[in-house]
Parts: C-alpha cells; structure tokens; sequence
C-alpha cells in the first residue's frame, strides 16, 4: 500500500512539472485534434480502436502530429496488455522479453498484448527480423511510429503484415485549437497576433508549438509579476514579443494582396535568372509561413512555363523537390526548394512551349473540328479495315530516319506552326533537328 501512494505521489508530482504537451495528451479521441481522416466519425482507425479490434499498424507522419498521442489513447482503451519500446534504446534482448511475457500472458490468461514501439524506423533488420514471428502468428500487436518513409526503413516482411497510417501535418485551425488549450491550462491570455505568429512558425507541429507557447507564457508572467502587464498582474497576457522571443524569430507576415505581390517577385526574378533574388523571395516566404506546398507547385509550373525545353531537367529536379516537400517536410525541405530555385533560375530560358500551347489551342477554339485522318484512326479491332481505318499508316520505327513524312492533324489545321524552338540551352539542338527535318521534307517533295 506504502509503495502504491508512493508511486501515485511521484506521478502526481511529474504531472504537475511536466511540458505543456505532456500535460495536455488527450485521453480519449474526441480530445485529438486533427487527422480527421483517421479518427473522424466513422474513419478506420477511430473504428479499430474503440471495437479494440486494432490489428498491427504502423503510423507515418512528422513530427508532433499525433502519433504517440494515439498510442496513448489505445492504451488506455484495450483491455490487451500495452507494452513500449523505444527503437532509439531496445535492442534484440528487449524484443525477446516482450514476446516472452506476451506468450506467458496469453497462456495464463488468454490476455493478448499490443507493442507500441516508437521509431521504429531505428530498429536495425536484426531486431525487425525478432520482431517478425511473433507479429506473424498474432502473438504481438505492433502499433510502429516512424516519421521515416516506413517503405524504405522498415522491413517489407513486417510492413506487409501491418496496415500503413499516414499523419498529416496539423492544419491551422488544428494548431490555434491546441493554443487555446495551452492558454487554458496555463491560466493566461494572448494577442491574437501573438497566436498567429506561433501557429506560423509551428510547421503543423502540435508539440513544438505548445512548447513555445509555454515559453512565452513565462515570459509574459515574469512581465506580468512586475507589474506591467496589461489587467489582473497575475494573468500573463502574451505579446507578439513574447512570441517571437520565445520562438527566437522575428514575426515576419503579409496579408492575402502582398501574399501575391510576393509570389509574383519570387515567378518574375526566377524568370530574370537572378538566382540571388529567387532565394530571397523564397526566405522571406518561408519565414512568413508560407505553405511550402503552394511553393513547390510554383516551381513546377515555371519549370515547363519559363524554362521548358531549354532544359527539360528543369522539371524533373521541381518536381523532386515537392516530392521531398511531402516526404521530407519543413525545415530540411527548405534545401530542396532553394536547389530547384538556384537550378531554375540559372537554366536557360525559354516559353516556347507555353507559347505552341496557346497557339493549339487558339486553333481548337476558332477553327473547325476537323475528323480524325483515316489513316491514324484505331485500327484494332474487328472491322475497322474495312472502314479505312488504318489503311496507308506509315510506322516511323519502320523508316531508318526513325520518322516519316506524313499527314498528323485534319486538313483545316494541316501545315499550321505552334511549337518553334528556340535557340536558347537544348532548343538550339532542336531547331537544328527540326530544320534538318524540313528540309528533308521539302527535298522529297520538289520535283527531280
């Protein structure tokens, strides 16, 4: 009994010195915010925990999105044993007991047991590979958290037999729901430009942001105890300053007119290969937490907008880039849009393509929708030869220039120019491709 209210009392204790974040974990799934697609009314994984029905899975997300959060609240829910792990600390040996004690358990009291095993991307084969067995035959219900992507971290063996839930970053109103619960707790009030700069800076962080919130709500009280805060002296009432010492940033912000007026500086001197000032509207961007997606999405437009076939790696390096946006995440991802910005920037330019697209489509809008040549019409099934379809098709793999000289488009449009090359980066090498080309075209044609 002594060691019972022993430990109660250091228990009651931590609470009370723990982080905001900590104090603040949900206990049940109504208090979760965010990842509505998961635990929504009705969504899967909210459906597998409150049936306590939860098989193996594995929970993918950044950062302070939730996912020890949820193995919290599976813990307090099943009535199957709850074992942790930290794949950071747990080598084999520990594996091996929680397998032991989970066949003991099952054995004598027919009680299963779930694993929460955190990082599990940390887990070398080795200890993946111990693991296996025992998630094999149910005798274990993994419940793995990794920020890493899990299809190239953890063993394919495993991941088969678990089902993959992705976390996505909390969203803004997410982020302001969980600072309103910090203030709560923490018995203060804020600015509402205090607020807007920490759910900012928070990068769809739930832990991040409730630990700045926590440092400036100690800075507002020391300010607050001197006297010169603003009502009750002893209510802190956070500041934008507070804010934006607490997060060591200075708050850095636009509204919805010059939020274009950036993005258009960002397009205009990518465009004027001035990599210097690109960057710069990329910071000044990023800094006023601006999304990162709508950034990357930028670059890919402008790769085939501004840069096009002058350099067709221009595509393919923003599109990596907002791939790593989403596999990566903020702050690393920033190196990846400064990359595709300082590539894009320094690629030769051209909006040829921009330009032959406008051109075709100008022509669809205005001319007659001519029919199909006969000889380019689908040719494959039963029947369509002796429509015409197909008959006097030339197969360019055929000629040994690897093209042939025949007719692509309906008579009202046949002859009409939309693409011209440039002579700018790899468009020079197709304007000379292509006036060989018509050359050739032309010599074939004129009488001998």
């Amino acid at each position: 009994m002594g060691e019972d209210l022993f430990a109660a009392a250091a228990e009651e204790a931590l609470a009370r010195t723990a982080p905001l974040a900590a104090r603040l974990r949900p206990r049940n799934l109504d208090e979760i915010v965010g990842q509505e697609h998961l635990i929504g009314p009705g969504r899967p994984l909210r459906e597998l925990v409150e049936a306590d029905r939860l098989s193996s899975v594995v929970l993918w997300g950044p950062p302070g999105t939730g996912k020890t959060t949820l193995a919290e609240v599976v813990a307090t829910t099943t009535t199957r044993a709850f074992e942790r792990l930290s794949a950071v600390t747990a080598g084999v040996r520990d594996v091996r007991e929680v397998i032991a004690r989970a066949r003991q358990r099952l054995g004598e009291r027919g009680q299963g047991t779930i694993l929460f095993l955190d990082e599990v991307h940390r887990f070398n084969k080795a200890q993946q590979d111990a693991l296996l067995p025992a998630v094999e035959e149910g005798l274990i219900t993994l419940v793995g958290a990794t920020t890493e992507n899990p299809y190239f971290e953890v063993n394919p063996p495993l991941l088969s037999r678990s089902t993959l839930f992705r976390l996505h970053p909390l969203d803004g109103g997410a982020v302001r729901t969980l600072l309103e619960r910090g203030l709560e707790a923490e018995g203060a009030t804020a600015e509402g430009d205090a607020l807007d700069h920490l759910a900012d800076r928070a990068g769809g962080d739930g832990r991040t942001v409730l630990g700045a919130l926590e440092v400036a709500v100690v800075l507002a009280g020391r300010r607050a105890a001197g006297g010169t805060g603003p009502g009750d002296p002893e209510a802190p009432h956070v500041t934008l300053a507070d804010a934006e010492a607490a997060l060591d940033a200075r708050a850095l912000r636009y509204g919805r007119d010059e939020h274009y007026d950036v993005v258009s500086a960002f397009i205009k001197s990518i465009r004027g290969s001035d990599p210097d000032a690109g960057l710069y509207w990329l910071a000044r961007m990023l800094e006023a937490g601006e999304d990162a997606r709508f950034i990357a999405r930028r670059l890919v437009i402008l790769a085939s907008e501004d840069v096009g076939m002058a350099d067709s790696t221009g595509l393919l390096v923003a599109d990596a880039a907002a791939r790593a946006v989403e596999l990566v995440g903020l702050p690393e991802a920033q190196l990846n849009l400064a990359h595709a910005v300082v590539h894009l920037a320094t690629a030769p330019k051209s909006n040829r393509v921009t330009v032959a697209l406008g051109r075709a489509r100008a022509d669809v809008a205005e001319r007659p929708a001519g029919p199909v040549p006969a000889h380019l019409r689908d040719a494959h099934y039963q029947g369509a030869a002796a429509l015409g379809h197909g008959v006097g098709y030339d197969y360019p793999h055929d000629d040994p220039r690897g093209w042939v000289d025949q007719q692509h488009r309906p008579d009202e449009v046949e002859g009409r120019v939309y693409y011209e090359p440039s002579h700018h980066g790899h468009e020079q090498e197709l304007h000379e491709r292509m006036t060989r080309a018509r050359t050739e075209r032309r010599d074939e044609e004129s009488p001998r």
